[in-house]
């Protein structure tokens, strides 16, 4: 019987330069989608997948991310008072009960390593996801639930993949497998960020790990990879020798929002599966396709 899955570490220590001038002020995590913080999405996932505690990994002007999760007596009351039951269930269906959630600064930016590493201390010796909360992934099934039922069957590490095209693999960690069925790939090595003549596979990571609590001891040695920083991937290659590492294709839909064009279609996705707005927005996307059409044909 493996160790159950109970704590999530959320790195969003980071500065949301791909968004400017949207996150000059504002954390990049608190850019909505739809209607709601794309952080609050990776939570919801999380809290699917049987996780009871909440570990964010922060910096300076970061505290907008624990005020949304924490309990607003002063909003609840006037939403009551003036009857807007809808918007009160809105409101409080981001609580994080009291006890549930901390944070831990990463002063410096040194890489997911790093921030994983800040995390050690509240991780203790139990197995923990991370997830990269710029990272939206729209299934049936949330995620990380599909990994963790992959946990229970496998043990380890299990980190959720997909195939990229050769001249992306310079943007991930990228896995050297040794056998794949389809769904689940054995791992024996991965290459943080290599070169399309030098990547192993084309299969890379995406952003929900879970982790055995080894990988601790090893992003304790603070060794620098690819770019100067202390990287996961690297860690995690230092361990399988010593513990299964495998890589799952997920099921569902995944939008990088720190990309603006992927935001704007996460946006668009969240909206067309949402009762009440979905046929509304269809109309507007429609017609402003249609009108776009019109613009660029030269026979217009």
């Amino acid at each position: 019987m493996h160790k159950r899955i109970r704590k999530a570490v959320l790195p969003v220590a980071g500065l949301g330069t791909r968004s400017l001038p949207a996150t000059k002020v504002v954390p990049k995590e608190m850019l909505t989608v739809v209607d709601k913080p794309i952080i609050q999405f990776a939570v919801e996932e999380a809290r699917a997948a049987g996780v009871e505690e909440f570990i964010f990994v922060t910096s300076r002007g970061k505290n907008v991310l624990e005020d949304h999760f924490d309990y607003h007596g002063e909003l609840y009351e006037t939403l009551k008072r003036r009857g807007k039951d809808g918007e009160l269930e809105a409101a409080r269906s981001a609580e994080l009960g009291t006890g549930t959630f901390c944070s831990v600064r990463q002063a410096e930016p040194l890489g997911l390593g790093h921030a994983v590493w800040c995390a050690r201390m509240i991780i203790g010796d139990e197995p923990f996801a991370v997830l990269l909360p710029d990272e939206l992934f729209q299934c049936r099934t949330p995620l990380l639930r599909q990994m963790v039922d992959a946990y229970d069957r496998l043990g380890g590490n299990v980190l959720a993949v997909r195939e990229v095209p050769a001249e992306m693999t310079q943007r991930y960690g990228i896995l050297d497998v040794e056998r794949d069925d389809g769904r689940i790939a054995s791992v024996r090595g991965m290459v943080e960020k290599p070169a399309p003549a030098d990547a192993p596979s084309r299969l890379s990571i995406v952003g929900r790990y879970i982790l055995q609590p080894e990988v601790l001891k090893e992003l304790d040695r603070w060794e620098t990879g690819k770019g100067g920083e202390i990287q996961l991937t690297d860690a995690l290659a230092h361990l399988i020798s010593m513990q299964p590492v495998h890589g799952m294709r997920f099921e569902g839909r995944r939008f990088d929002c720190g990309m603006k064009a992927e935001y704007v279609a996460a946006n668009v996705a969240y909206a067309l599966a949402r009762p009440g707005i979905a046929d509304e927005v269809r109309e507007h996307v429609s017609a402003l396709l249609a009108a776009e059409e019109l613009r660029l044909d030269p026979a217009a």
